[in-house]
């Protein structure tokens, strides 16, 4: 799927939605088309963030099971 996007020079481009974590995180984008909510200005709206990123800051209680 193709993700349209604006750069900071205002000049329109469609992207791989593959490539579009890496053009935020590079700040490469300054806006990008959300389909059901228009635009989305980077730095400025919520932005889902990486699933490799955790936000949980509580005590971990999950069981660990030992070897």
């Amino acid at each position: 799927m193709l993700i349209r996007v604006m750069y900071h020079d205002e000049k329109y481009d469609f992207v791989p939605a593959a490539r579009l974590n890496e053009l935020i995180e590079n700040g490469r984008i300054a806006m990008f088309q959300r389909g059901s909510s228009g635009w989305v200005r980077v730095g400025l709206d919520p932005i889902r963030s990486s699933k490799t990123e955790s936000s949980f800051d509580g005590a971990e209680r999950r069981q660990l099971q030992s070897a």
